[in-house]
């Protein structure tokens, strides 16, 4: 058995937290939590292993020499603090995952790895995350690729107002994923598409929804699938009549251009939930066999009891997620240095790690063709 592994985990939120309990139900981690609010820290268990330390994280110097000693920093902050968090790791010669949506820091966190002493993980959360190694996975089993198209929802399993939405989530990442530019693949060739635009329709389990593009769920896929794929494309899903309000609110009344109002205006009037779902839904078609092929992977996850807790599903599968990627390098089964891609990761190592298995829910729908 390996001694413990210590790591340091940047933010005590929502995902933190589950990040914390996650990683100390084992024997084999100690924890530091880093955040600037002490205030924060209450809402963290009281576990053995568990230090924490209030800190600018900002502060790239002094954030990088905390961090010297430990084997990794998971970065669980809002996506505008990812390359402070970088850039300390690599002035400090850890390791470095997070949790970013955002294109743009993902770029940043690419470009410090050709330094790095150590292994850079961008993106290792749900969406962009866990729905890279399911496309990529699927997308193996054929001969020639046509179409993937890849679409992620964390909802209220019991919505009550006009926007049928809770807040499961990052009120930042939320918005940020509905203003920013969507990468997509389009006859063969990259391309940026309009957030909230190509709106669709579709049922699961007898449930209507709807799916439109919003940014940062595709990850690097595009980049991997380079001369591979026609068409490639990353949607959010929520219940019917969701995207109308909001492009409303974001493009009508100009919002996207006052986000932090924005945001105020949705942390007081959404309350948030424990009671959500987790919809991943992955189709991929091409050819197989000399045929057109279509196979599709359908899941759902929801809340949960762990621990003696209650958590959201929004919590577990992004924070089983940045934790079973953890363990995978912990355990040298990943690069020791350098860029690493979620689609390096095959669909078995992550869902037979053990947090990795929290993805396996009973209503899993699985592969079906």
């Amino acid at each position: 058995m390996m001694n413990q592994t210590k790591v340091a985990l940047i933010g005590a939120g929502k995902i933190g937290s589950m990040i914390v309990e996650l990683l100390l139900s084992t024997e084999d981690y100690q924890v530091t939590v880093f955040d600037s609010d002490e205030a924060q820290f209450d809402r963290l268990p009281s576990l053995p292993r568990l230090t924490t330390l209030c800190i600018d994280v900002s502060d790239e110097e002094a954030l990088a020499s905390a961090l010297k000693g430990h084997f990794a920093v998971l970065s669980a902050t809002p996506f505008f603090l990812t390359r402070h968090v970088a850039k300390a790791a690599v002035m400090a010669g850890v390791h470095y995952l997070d949790l970013t949506e955002d294109v743009q820091s993902t770029e940043y966190v690419k470009s410090l790895a050709a330094e790095s002493k150590a292994t850079m993980i961008p993106q290792c959360g749900l969406a962009p995350g866990f729905i890279s190694i399911v496309a990529n996975d699927v997308g193996k089993r054929f001969d020639e690729l046509d179409t993937i198209r890849m679409c992620v929802g964390a909802l209220p399993q019991y919505p009550s107002n006009s926007l049928n939405y809770n807040l499961t989530w990052s009120t930042d990442g939320v918005i940020n994923e509905y203003c920013e530019p969507c990468i997509a693949v389009k006859n063969g060739e990259h391309t940026i598409v309009p957030p909230l635009e190509h709106l669709e329709h579709f049922s699961l389990d007898g449930i209507n929804y709807e799916s439109f593009n919003t940014s940062g769920g595709l990850g690097t896929l595009a980049e991997s699938l380079e001369g591979k794929i026609k068409n490639l494309s990353y949607q959010t899903i929520r219940y019917p009549g969701h995207r109308d309000i909001m492009k409303t609110l974001l493009q009508d009344l100009q919002l996207r251009d006052h986000r932090e109002l924005l945001k105020r205006v949705f942390e007081n009037a959404l309350p948030a939930t424990l009671q959500d779902v987790v919809l991943i839904f992955v189709t991929v078609s091409g050819m197989k066999d000399g045929q057109l092929f279509q196979e599709t992977y359908a899941n759902k996850i929801y809340s949960q009891e762990i621990n003696g807790r209650f958590h959201s599903a929004i919590q577990i599968t992004t924070a089983a997620s940045i934790c079973a990627v953890l363990d995978l390098l912990r355990a040298g089964e990943l690069p020791p240095q350098g860029f690493v891609c979620q689609e390096e990761i095959t669909l078995n190592q992550f869902l037979t790690n053990r947090f990795g298995r929290y993805y396996q829910a009973e209503k899993a729908v699985g592969i079906a063709a």
